[in-house]
């Protein structure tokens, strides 16, 4: 019998991530192997400086092999990378790789941190890097979430030298040093104590590598065989390890699930040196603790752990209970009573979730609720009390067997709600460096848990339980099947643009478009629309009505007035003002198959780009690549863009009956291939002969950079050229024209060093590093103290038209606006109108 009643109060339970929308429990392989954790007392922190950095394959063998609790802590989101999937980039790319590491942390089982930073671009050595960040920022961070997870052993996936291959990479090696340097220390961040104990690591090691041809192994360094096969899991851990890296799929990272055993090396940074194992020197069971009894009553606990029915060992895991609540180490009962609750309830086959039928609400307003419990445990749970957001309920109620219930209860959501957002992103970035947290004690967190949550009250025989559950939204989708995601807090009104940009040249009035996008329930029967330049009102309209859920508002800015702003590019602001409520929220929505819909606010901003932009071109044909804006801007440029597949290339038949087979490709003005085309177009191969032709016969063929990663084809040019990982970093690196009288430079814009200016994160990357002498390069430039790099953009005359290869970062600089890249690149399509 289950004797003396304690009250557990389960904050969270989850399996290691905040985003998680229902209690649900662990299948019984995975509670059998928390429980062979909870019997383990050594920590893990994996350090490195992005996304996919992570030996997946060490992770999930030191989780489930050697049963030790492990985070990976990456410095930055991934901001500053590429995106394959589509056009987000900067915050936006940063949430989906937060989420991807999530995904990839479901299957391997660790846990995941963050710092404020934010990843700038790539960067060449530390000294570059520390440009942009603020070292003893990071610092303090890595020092808190060390200080909060309490790891004995910290591994850094790189050195703190060139052999690291980035200089953020290396950034994370410098930092790791110092951290542990510091994390025991009190007088370092001691604002942190008011939150957290010291905490000093045993050691830090460096996990070596080989890479392509860079190999950091060595036969003396500490070795540990990973990779071993796991019956429970059904596969090798390297098998377990390519099924999570291949969730970086904005990376294109899909990796091969490799099977069979092999060598992980460590050389020693600092600390302790370990000579055996990893973890020489570290307490690493309870009864070397001094609590024989708590190692003890796990071993009978696991040896008689029944898979079919595990509710059978909840007297043995509530009497532990008792046990751990009895330790002194405050920091270590905080950590396995959460384990510990989790495992106690997924042994109950308990799930609850609260949920709603519709995705988004708005503070203040009242929504439809059902709270959905279950339990499987052959002794009944009893649903005591529920405490509601606004108020509570008694229940006393027992939770038969497996049998579900649903209580429908109306909730309205808090007036003081915040809009649901990454706490990351709810504050303007301190710098381009660096996010600002509203509050510090979530630094470190993948994301934050969520505030609006139902609090329930269980019993399991004579134990309390307050288990939270967060309010979600729940759908029946025809292809994934049930969909719970977080319940998303929107404003009343919404303001956003229908272009992300617009194109106005000089003496031309600016015709705007504004969508006004009603959530509330609420009536708004008039209010102002006002557009903002530098805070001051540039011009306003009064709304008599605002019909329907939506509606569009257009507004010309007359010339006259574009022409008192002495700027190329512009960024308006746009506000509503209704029932004396002033609405300037932008949403940004991310939705993808493997994510869970994101959500986060801008203000309601566009931005404009003026000047003398002159085109030549009509007709443009695209072959698109990894995730490119350049369509979209061709467009609001005034272009027609064609997004060219199979048939235009082989041609349609003649519905006559006649032979129709011409290619249709001269119809373009200019054909161009996106971002990577060649890693991401697997039908570029069939494709590459038309497009040499279509040059070839007078046309005009621009192709933007590409990798040497997966790549469809091997020539790319109709001359040859090599790709190499050549860069410019620096996007204010000074521009030499070659050739200033080419044509390129002058028509139909003439392009000057000011054209240059205002670059945003780099100037390109993977120039050419070897070139035919068909080929004519147009710049020189290079980052500080490095040699000069030609390959910037390459020309060649091919029969009548012409060939162009420009890994110049358009695709970063056109969605920023820069007229002067625009002008540019215009001039590339327009190469054959001269």
């Amino acid at each position: 019998m289950f004797k003396k009643v304690i009250t557990i109060f389960i904050l969270s339970l989850y399996t290691g991530f905040c985003s998680a929308q229902q209690v649900r429990p662990s299948k019984s392989s995975e509670i059998y192997r928390e429980l062979k954790t909870l019997k383990k007392l050594p920590k893990v922190l994996y350090l490195a400086a992005h996304p996919d950095d992570e030996n997946t394959g060490l992770l999930s063998w030191l989780i489930n092999d050697q049963n030790v609790e492990t985070g990976y802590l990456s410095l930055t989101r991934g901001d500053g990378g590429q995106n394959l999937l589509g056009t987000e980039q900067g915050a936006a790319l940063g949430l989906i790789r937060t989420h991807e590491l999530l995904e990839a942390r479901k299957l391997d089982g660790a846990q995941q941190f963050f710092t404020r930073a934010i990843d700038f671009g790539f960067s060449k050595n530390t000294t570059d890097t520390f440009k942009q960040w603020d070292a003893d920022s990071i610092t303090a961070d890595v020092v808190w979430v060390i200080r909060k997870f309490r790891p004995d052993v910290i591994i850094c996936r790189f050195p703190p030298n060139a052999a690291a291959g980035h200089g953020q990479h290396a950034a994370s090696a410098v930092v790791a040093e110092k951290a542990f340097k510091l994390a025991g220390d009190k007088n370092a961040f001691p604002d942190q104590l008011k939150y957290v104990n010291v905490w000093q690591p045993k050691r830090v090691l460096w996990n070596t590598f080989r890479f392509g041809g860079v190999n950091t192994t060595a036969e003396n360094q500490l070795k540990v065989t990973v990779g071993q096969y796991d019956a429970q899991l059904g596969m090798g851990y390297g098998e377990l390890a390519g099924l999570s890296r291949s969730l970086h799929k904005s990376q294109g990272a899909g990796t091969q699930s490799v099977a069979g055993i092999r060598t992980e090396y460590f050389a020693h940074v600092i600390g302790e040196p370990a000579k055996e194992t990893l973890f020489d020197g570290v307490t690493k069971t309870w009864t070397s603790q001094g609590n024989t009894d708590i190692d003890q009553s796990l071993d009978t606990i696991i040896s008689t752990f029944n898979f079919n029915n595990p509710d059978l060992g909840l007297p043995a895991l509530l009497a532990l209970r008792k046990k751990v609540v009895a330790l002194k180490d405050g920091d270590l009962k905080r950590d396995k009573l959460k384990s510990l609750d989790q495992i106690i309830l997924s042994c109950a086959g308990f799930m609850g979730e609260v949920v709603t039928n519709q995705a988004e609400a708005v503070a203040g307003e009242h929504y439809n609720f059902r709270l959905n419990l279950v339990s499987r445990a052959t002794n009944p749970i009893v649903l005591d009390h529920v405490k509601w957001l606004d108020q509570s309920e008694s229940f006393n109620r027992k939770l038969a067997k497996d049998s579900l219930i649903t209580i429908e209860h109306k909730i309205q959501i808090p007036a003081e709600a915040a809009l649901t957002e990454p706490y990351w992103l709810a504050k303007p970035a301190k710098n381009a460096a660096t996010f600002s947290v509203p509050d510090e004690t979530l630094v470190g967190l993948p994301e934050a848990e969520s505030p609006l949550n139902v609090w329930v009250g269980l019993k399991i025989d004579s134990e309390n339980f307050e288990v939270k559950l967060p309010l979600s939204f729940k759908k029946l989708d025809p292809v994934r099947g049930d969909v719970v995601e977080a319940l998303r807090i929107v404003p009343a009104i919404e303001l956003k643009f229908t272009q992300p940009l617009y194109v106005v040249k000089e003496n031309e009035d600016l015709h705007l478009s504004l969508n006004v996008k009603v959530n509330s329930n609420k009536q708004f029967n008039k209010g102002i629309l006002n557009l903002m330049y530098h805070g001051e009102r540039l011009g306003s309209a009064d709304i008599n009505s605002i019909n329907g859920k939506d509606t569009t508002i257009d507004y010309v800015i007359p010339k006259t007035k574009l022409s008192t702003i002495n700027s190329s590019r512009l960024q308006l602001d746009a506000n509503f003002v209704a029932d004396g409520v002033t609405y300037n929220k932008k949403q940004i929505l991310i939705q993808y198959p493997h994510l869970p819909s994101l959500q986060y606010f801008t203000p309601a901003t566009v931005t404009i780009m003026k000047g003398d932009i002159q085109s030549k071109v009509k007709k443009v044909g695209y072959i698109e690549g990894a995730g490119d804006f350049i369509p979209e801007f061709l467009r609001i440029a005034g272009i027609q863009v064609d997004i060219l597949k199979d048939e235009d290339f082989y041609g349609n038949i003649d519905q006559s009956g006649g032979n129709g087979n011409q290619n249709k490709l001269s119809q373009y003005d200019a054909i161009v291939l996106g971002v990577r085309a060649n890693n991401t177009e697997k039908k570029l191969g069939r494709w590459m002969p038309f497009l040499w032709s279509y040059a070839k016969t007078g046309g005009n063929l621009v192709m933007q950079y590409n990798t040497n990663q997966d790549t469809t084809v091997d020539q790319l040019g109709m001359y040859n050229f090599s790709i190499a990982n050549k860069r410019v970093t620096e996007e204010n690196a000074a521009v030499t024209f070659l050739n200033p009288n080419h044509k390129l430079l002058n028509f139909p814009n003439k392009i000057t060093a000011d054209d240059f200016k205002g670059w945003v994160q780099e100037r390109g990357a993977y120039f050419p590093a070897q070139w035919d002498a068909g080929y004519e390069p147009l710049f020189e430039m290079h980052d500080t103290d490095e040699e000069p790099l030609k390959g910037s953009t390459l020309y060649a005359k091919y029969g009548k038209g012409n060939f162009i290869y420009t890994p110049l970062a358009f695709f970063r600089q056109l969605p920023a606006g820069n007229v002067g890249a625009a002008r540019l690149f215009l001039n590339f399509l327009s190469a054959q109108k001269n």
